[in-house]
């Protein structure tokens, strides 16, 4: 079929909630899907592409992953890592031809986000919950541009200058996000140890 011009690296699940809940099992699961999925992709597909000298890798990642997600540790710790996986590509690579892109959305429609427990819809549908044909605009937008960050809640860049500017408020602002929407979904009190 030819080489590979665009690959977009986008396996996710989310996981068990919280910490306590959780077993090594579960944390090895995770870890294999959110994280090792883009290295492996990358290590596959990186000789090719740097033959060629072109390709790109679209990576998707989450806000999760620039913001941590309420609740849910394994998914806030391997978004995180997917985040900084995709920065080490672009540093590395970024000069040798290859573009990359880490997509790091809030809600977006799809069965996670519509499966999920109340809690976690109420979460990440605070600033909207996206269509997927708007995300993949603004995926084609960032591709032909070559820009590095995805962000398609504009909120979630308000969010990470806020954070960098003062990380003790923000982690307070955090806790009191947790605390009302454990106000609002009692029965999920357990899912956030």
């Amino acid at each position: 079929m030819g080489g590979i011009d665009i690959f977009c690296s986008n396996a996710g699940i989310g996981g068990e909630s919280g910490l306590l809940n959780t077993t090594e099992e579960d944390w090895l699961n995770i870890w294999g899907v959110n994280v090792m999925s883009h290295i492996y992709a990358a290590k596959h597909s990186l000789p090719q592409m740097l033959e060629q000298e072109s390709g790109y890798f679209v990576n998707t990642a989450s806000a999760a992953g620039l913001l941590t997600q309420i609740g849910a540790a394994g998914y806030s710790v391997t978004k995180a890592a997917a985040v900084s996986f995709a920065e080490w590509l672009k540093i590395t690579y970024g000069n040798k031809g290859i573009g990359v892109s880490c997509l790091c959305p809030q809600g977006v429609r799809t069965s996670m986000v519509e499966d999920a427990p109340g809690i976690v819809s109420a979460l990440v549908g605070i600033d909207g919950i996206m269509e997927p044909a708007d995300v993949a605009s603004d995926v084609i937008n960032a591709i032909e541009s070559d820009q590095f960050l995805i962000a398609p809640h504009e909120k979630v860049l308000d969010y990470i200058k806020m954070k960098a500017q003062d990380y003790d408020r923000w982690i307070e602002g955090m806790q009191s996000l947790q605390a009302q929407l454990l106000d609002s979904f009692p029965e999920a009190e357990d899912m956030f140890k």
